[in-house]
């Protein structure tokens, strides 16, 4: 049997192998996740967005950096506060996507985020990479967030920052396309409906892949800079969602032994 963490791959297998595709949507800890006070060690007067994930063409870093380069013109007060690390550096060092500097390592053999976002634009004082941080750490960090962007252009889940973020009680900006179509809605996010097709590859490669417009990013970062108490809102429906739809670490546990078990 088959099993996956989206209806978007369900569908891709099914079409693939005539096959039967179970579903059983990834979780998160709530118990560690969750709304709490901010701890007030960060600048009360910045706006602080959010964006995690290895650095790679699917997840869309460029496009981070691209929208929120714009959006910080006219926004001084902006900081983008990175987790792109991960113990594969050789995987994202060369990416550039739409950029004009591709990233690469230092001379330690780490990324070199805080160069690479410099040289696309980003004033130093306007960005703070995070580096390594343990798991069971980032609820303090995502606490302090006012929003979290993650404009992926496919996910083969859902997205663990994005949910992690939800489940923190910050607003989220995500785009609508492949397996993030099974966690988001009108009410539980700020929503990046243009979708573009993907371009490069063959069609195989980039089906239902989507290319989000960095001026609707920019739109979506207004928003939440603007509309701060609409944008918290949506933040804490996000956390309910995710309670009211078992996605939790414990409801995929108990879905995953019980279709286990079923095949014994």
């Amino acid at each position: 049997d088959l099993l996956v963490a989206s209806q978007w791959n369900a569908r891709l297998l099914e079409a693939a192998t005539g096959r039967a595709v179970k579903v059983i949507f990834e979780g998160v800890d709530t118990s560690l996740f969750c709304p709490a006070p901010k701890s007030g060690l960060m600048d009360k007067d910045r706006f602080y967005v959010f964006s995690g994930g290895k650095v790679e063409f699917r997840k869309a870093q460029d496009l981070v950096l691209l929208a929120f380069r714009k959006f910080a013109e006219k926004r001084r007060d902006c900081v983008l506060v990175t987790a792109w690390h991960s113990p594969w550096p050789q995987f994202s060092a060369g990416f550039k996507g739409a950029l004009p500097v591709a990233l690469q390592t230092g001379a330690d053999g780490r990324l070199d985020i805080q160069t690479w976002v410099q040289q696309n634009g980003i004033n130093t004082q306007s960005f703070i990479d995070i580096g390594f941080t343990p798991n069971p750490l980032m609820p303090a960090v995502l606490r302090e967030m006012d929003v979290c962007l993650q404009p992926s252009r496919a996910e083969a889940c859902t997205n663990l920052p994005v949910k992690e973020a939800m489940a923190c009680g910050v607003p989220v900006i995500a785009a609508v396309n492949t397996g993030m179509l099974d966690l988001l809605n009108d009410d539980n996010c700020i929503p990046l409906k243009k979708q573009s097709p993907v371009a490069g590859g063959n069609t195989a490669e980039t089906q239902d892949l989507g290319e989000s417009d960095v001026d609707e990013i920019v739109a979506a970062l207004e928003f939440a800079y603007e509309q701060r108490a609409r944008a918290r809102q949506i933040g804490l429906n996000a956390r309910d969602w995710l309670i009211a739809n078992n996605r939790t670490w414990q409801s995929h546990a108990r879905d995953l032994k019980a279709w286990i078990l079923s095949l014994a």
